[in-house]
């Protein structure tokens, strides 16, 4: 039980300690070659109050650099590196068990929830890329290239699909009370689709440490859940991402030193999506990251209204816009999302323990 303990605490310990050090150095990077993007985004906004608000904080934040996730990224990434190395450089050593024990680069666990991640953050960073360069057009407006990047979402679910179907002999979920559904080559399109489901919550990114917050209270969770399952390399692996967030945080908390960007919220949403199938809770996911499905729903639900029924059903889109629509002061729309992200995830965790 000592060492299952320590093999999470010193890898997130590490990852939260990185992402403290590499802050300071990735900030001067930043701001240094002007890494924020070149256009406010003014053209999706109908509410004329909320739309003279965000357009003053955005032009007051205009030179505020976009790219923030890649600190988690380089974080997540390093912590994953450097317990590998250990493991393999101790090797014949007195300390072989230990250092093998600290590793958590696993086949069945976490080799896909890593591969996801990395290549979620690669797609992430061409979209960041493309804002700083003044490319909006490129980002905002074509369809060819909203449509490439779904597309590429969808392939990185069919490589998880694939992977814990014919690798991990994958092909039911858990009805929580209810047993098992079998799914059989399903499977994996029921992949696909969680995935792009969780990509599609990314649109939580919006205000200053919104996101970090939320999706450090759904990595926690699923931290314990893993551990409880005696996933202990999967424990260990979101950990890692918990606290290479919380050093995010801790920057990024209002006024945000620089936002997260595509860079950090594509790997982190995709990656949630194989974190429930690999602990065998996708169907408990919805109440998990609540915060993430409720503002990814608005999105939907305002789209749908708006081009079907000539009317919308929040003052704007996302949910957390519509709160600061409202009159919410920013800083009480973040403490409450994440007062709920704490609750539903406690739940999720009971829900996933005794189903």
């Amino acid at each position: 039980m000592f060492l299952n303990l320590l093999k999470i605490f010193v890898p997130t310990t590490l990852a939260f300690v990185l992402g403290i050090l590499i802050t300071p150095i990735a900030t001067h990077f930043f701001y240094k070659h002007k890494m924020w993007k070149k256009k406010i985004r003014t053209e999706s906004i109908s509410n004329e109050i909320f739309k003279l608000i965000h357009i003053k904080k955005e032009k007051q934040e205009v030179s505020v650099p976009c790219v923030g996730g890649s600190i988690i990224v380089v974080s997540v990434l390093s912590a994953i590196l450097v317990f590998s190395l250990l493991a393999i450089f101790f090797i014949n050593t007195g300390y072989a068990e230990l250092f093998s024990k600290l590793s958590f680069l696993s086949r069945s666990q976490t080799i896909i929830p890593i591969a996801i991640f990395a290549l979620g953050a690669l797609l992430g960073l061409v979209d960041d890329v493309l804002e700083i360069n003044g490319k909006s057009n490129i980002t905002r407006q074509s369809v060819w290239y909203t449509r490439g990047k779904i597309l590429v979402v969808l392939l990185l679910g069919l490589l998880a699909g694939a992977w814990f179907f014919f690798k991990l002999d994958m092909t039911s979920i858990h009805i929580p009370f209810g047993g098992d559904l079998e799914l059989g080559l399903w499977f994996i399109p029921f992949v696909i689709f969680v995935m792009f489901s969780t990509f599609s919550s990314g649109v939580i990114d919006g205000i200053d440490g919104l996101s970090g917050g939320v999706l450090a209270s759904v990595f926690v969770s699923y931290s314990v859940i893993a551990f409880t399952n005696n996933q202990m390399d999967l424990a260990a692996f979101c950990g890692v991402v918990a606290g290479a967030l919380l050093a995010f945080l801790w920057f990024n908390i209002p006024p945000a030193r620089f936002y997260m960007g595509e860079v950090g919220m594509m790997p982190l949403t995709i990656t949630i999506a194989t974190l429930a199938f690999l602990t065998d809770t996708v169907l408990i996911l919805p109440i998990i990251a609540f915060p993430l499905v409720a503002t990814s729903f608005s999105s939907v639900v305002q789209i749908i209204s708006k081009k079907y029924f000539k009317k919308k059903v929040f003052l704007v889109a996302p949910l957390h816009h519509h709160f600061e629509a409202l009159g919410w002061p920013s800083y009480k729309v973040t403490m409450r999302y994440w007062v709920l992200s704490v609750v539903f995830a406690i739940v999720g965790v009971i829900l996933a323990v005794i189903s």
